[in-house]
């Protein structure tokens, strides 16, 4: 089931992100601001987008 995009679910996302990301956004360095920039970006992306991994030894219970 696909994630619903929210401004909730966004803002939830950004408390969920690496915290060297978040601090990375603030220092004078372009360079890091990129890579936190990046980092963000990358983390909101597999948060929404990407499957979700299943272990395919697990059993499914049903509903």
């Amino acid at each position: 089931m696909a994630s619903v995009i929210t401004l909730d679910r966004i803002a939830a996302l950004l408390e969920e992100a690496p915290a060297w990301a978040k601090i990375g956004l603030t220092v004078p360095n372009e360079r890091l601001r990129a890579h936190a920039h990046h980092e963000l970006a990358r983390h909101i992306d597999s948060a929404l987008y990407q499957p979700i991994q299943t272990d395919m030894a697990q059993l499914p219970l049903p509903l």
